[in-house]
């Protein structure tokens, strides 16, 4: 097949393109920098020459948008938001314009579109979208709206003759360097993995390789379209979760941290508590009932793995 990767070079995207490139498809990266082959220019704003490359492709895998992996000030939640609709509008007016439309388009969205909750877990058909949950800070819910305005934005796309998938993605795990695994291994490894305030929040996750099936799954169903959770079904308490890293690192130990000394922590690595205290429980509903099988639905042989593969780099 030919697949098209909107903002396919970063972390999500060079482990779906590694993986889809060795199964044989042809895949093309659209990027602000390309630097290597495969790799064409766009600004993720404004049709250009890059559109010819969706004309006459079979799927376009959406993957644009400024990284969160930042301080969540007022300047950069606002290119967060304008980097995911601004592209998801203009891959959506490509689509429309080409004589040979792709028959799929995934959209990357976020599982930080649902509710912070403790209770009971979010799928597609019960799960509460979030932005009004009393007691947490006044910006989180503006990282919901960008969540449901990414989404909606190719909701609204005029794409007659393709089938549009927004992934609910939970924190892709890969063995890559500068990933969210990685940067949870490093403070797992010095100490410093222990629950933050209180550690009671639910932490949701996919491993990278059942990321990619799951594409490829959602790919191959015609009768799948929407709103789809990309994420294990078994999320986990952050008390559970930072044992079981360090478990499969054989770190005995890790130091706990209060709110105040995470956002200290947060500061120094420019970026947010958000993505620490938020309590992201989501189970992936659709695909379950769809008939597909995770290799790895438990987050400490998940981490095991991980760990195997970064040591064998």
């Amino acid at each position: 097949m030919k697949i098209v990767l909107p903002g396919g070079t970063g972390q999500v995207g060079t482990v779906l393109r590694r993986a889809l490139t060795a199964a044989g498809h042809e895949v093309a990266v659209l990027s602000r920098r390309p630097t290597g082959h495969g790799e064409i220019l766009w600004d993720g704003r404004a049709l250009g020459p890059w559109a010819e490359v969706i004309d006459g492709s079979d799927v376009v895998v959406n993957l644009a948008g400024r990284s969160v992996s930042c301080r969540y000030t007022p300047d950069n939640l606002r290119a967060m938001m304008d980097s995911r609709v601004d592209s998801a509008r203009v891959v959506g007016r490509a689509i429309a314009a080409a004589a040979r439309p792709p028959r799929v388009w995934l959209q990357m969205s976020t599982a930080t579109v649902y509710a912070h909750r403790f209770d009971a877990p979010h799928d597609e058909a019960t799960g509460v979208i979030g932005g009004a949950e009393p007691g947490v800070p006044d910006y989180w819910g503006y990282s919901v709206d960008i969540a449901t305005s990414w989404e909606r934005e190719q909701e609204m796309a005029d794409t007659p003759h393709t089938r549009k998938v927004a992934l609910r993605a939970a924190m892709v795990m890969s063995p890559d360097r500068g990933g969210v695994f990685d940067v949870l291994s490093r403070l797992a490894r010095l100490g410093l993995g222990g629950p933050v305030a209180g550690g009671r929040q639910y932490v949701s996750w996919i491993h990278a390789d059942d990321f990619v099936r799951a594409v490829e799954f959602l790919v191959g169903r015609d009768d799948l379209a929407g709103p789809v959770n990309l994420a294990a079904p078994a999320p986990l308490p952050h008390r559970a979760f930072m044992r079981a890293l360090r478990g499969a690192w054989g770190v005995p130990v890790g130091l706990p941290a209060t709110k105040w000394m995470a956002e200290l922590g947060a500061f120094a690595l420019r970026s947010d508590t958000e993505l620490l205290l938020k309590s992201r429980r989501v189970v992936p509903g659709r695909l379950l009932d769809a008939g597909f099988a995770f290799d790895r639905p438990e987050w400490p042989e998940a981490a095991a793995d991980l760990v195997r593969r970064v040591r064998g780099r």
